[in-house]
């Protein structure tokens, strides 16, 4: 029971964790698939006109790639933050900075009206997201995992990887909701309105992360170095001279999904309304309810790697990803809306459901408390610009030069087989003691000593 003074017990201290990575991380991803939704539907004639509508439309989806190049710095300057003033305060920040670049998109002027300054200011925006998202994810797993029962970090950790499939949902929702009310007057002010909704999102989100608590394992480290009056190293470099297997698994862990995500849903709608000249409501309809039934099986799925492991896991979803990715693309050109969505839902919710969810402990389990933030930060955001960002565009690029999806196939089945390649190197280990990591004779988590501490 929490005292008077307003001390929380683990258990609330856990839950207020939880909700303030998983909330804020649906947001911001809310505001970051509104982007992309509207780069593939209106953005290429607002902000990037052209005689081709080819052009047009690989321009606004290069728009989107952009926000990925700056991922990597957010991912460095939040990472130092997090690891050296706290989880809790970081998060605040790129709270802030994505919830602002969002709803200043919403109230650009078009190339209509201020000619080349339009697209400009929209890439400045974007990267301002990327820079924001890049810092995102790392806090947000890194609380939830911290706060977690010993064998229950895979379930804990899930639950902040539903904010991309929330925000997914809800952000296309927001998109489809808008074109409904505004009708023909979509590309003129309806496509205004999910980012402008970001100013409402980010006074709720900023209420629940102010009252988060900060994760006990962080202020355990800082006591315990301040205790021996240790100088505190800066996280950058001892994560690249001293944990640079573990850097290298968590970055080409990602393949798997990276870049795979971004094709099954942002260049989907690009896909479905430009080349197989369908409606456009078959490519959202099949997001939604694929992103719906993802958001149930993620957290499934994380509970199951800690019971299996999250090798097994993440190898189960790698095998259904390669064994689909044909399958699924020959459902897509049929043209026939349920296939389509039942193509999207294959992927999202046994595919990918089930290789996302184990990474935030997967990683977590990778790295010691005192530089956690910095090296699953930087692994995971150079994979999303190694892959994620510039996906939707390659693919568009590859589909006009091939006429057709054989490519995209190629490239799903060889990314994939590089992320169980590198989870293949590491031990099993979600058995391991968060707290001894990198407080044994070797670093490697692979030698850890496993816990037999209960949840």
């Amino acid at each position: 029971m929490a005292s008077t003074h307003g001390a929380l017990t683990p258990a609330q201290i856990r839950r207020k964790s939880l909700i303030s990575g998983t909330v804020g991380a649906i947001i911001e991803w809310y505001e970051y698939t509104v982007y992309g939704t509207a780069a593939a539907l209106v953005f290429g004639t607002l902000f990037f006109p052209s005689t081709e509508p080819g052009v047009s439309q690989i321009a606004a989806l290069a728009s989107f790639g952009v926000g990925f190049l700056a991922r990597p710095a957010g991912a460095f300057v939040s990472g130092h933050l997090g690891d050296r003033i706290g989880r809790k305060s970081t998060l605040i920040l790129t709270f802030l900075i994505m919830s602002g670049s969002t709803a200043a998109i919403g109230l650009l002027p078009t190339y209509d009206t201020v000619g080349f300054w339009a697209p400009i200011l929209l890439c400045v925006l974007r990267l301002t997201q990327g820079f924001a998202v890049g810092g995102e994810w790392g806090g947000a797993a890194i609380i939830a995992v911290e706060n977690a029962p010993a064998r229950r970090r895979g379930f804990f950790g899930a639950w902040p990887q539903i904010g991309v499939s929330c925000g997914l949902l809800l952000g296309t929702a927001a998109v489809a909701l808008a074109q409904t009310i505004s009708g023909d007057q979509f590309n003129v002010w309806g496509w205004r309105v999910p980012f402008l909704i970001s100013i409402v999102l980010a006074a709720v989100g900023l209420y629940i992360r102010l009252n988060a608590s900060e994760s006990p394992a962080f202020l355990a480290a800082k006591a315990e170095a301040e205790r021996k009056q240790e100088h505190q190293k800066a996280p950058i470099p001892v994560v690249f001279k001293h944990h640079r297997k573990p850097l290298i698994i968590a970055l080409f862990s990602r393949f798997a999904e990276a870049g795979n995500y971004y094709l099954f849903t942002v260049f989907l709608l690009s896909y479905v309304a430009t080349t197989l000249k369908l409606p456009a409501t078959y490519g959202l309809i099949a997001v939604m309810i694929g992103s719906a039934l993802n958001i149930v099986m993620i957290p499934v799925f994380g509970s199951v790697s800690d019971r299996i492991g999250r090798k097994n896991t993440f190898f189960f979803g790698a095998a259904v990803i390669i064994v689909s990715a044909w399958p699924i693309f020959a459902m897509i050109q049929t043209g026939n809306p349920l296939a389509i969505i039942a193509g999207v839902t294959i992927f999202l919710t046994l595919g990918h459901a089930a290789v996302y969810s184990v990474l935030p402990a997967f990683y977590c389990e990778l790295f010691p408390t005192e530089v956690r933030y910095t090296g699953i930060s930087v692994g995971y955001q150079t994979a999303a610009i190694l892959l994620a960002g510039f996906t939707p565009v390659i693919a568009s690029s590859l589909v006009l030069w091939s006429g057709g999806t054989w490519p995209l196939v190629a490239i799903i089945v060889l990314t994939t087989i590089i992320a169980v390649a590198a989870v293949a190197a590491a031990k099993e280990s979600k058995d391991f003691d968060l707290d001894t990591i990198g407080k044994v004779p070797s670093t490697a988590p692979e030698q850890l000593s496993r816990t037999t501490r209960s949840s």
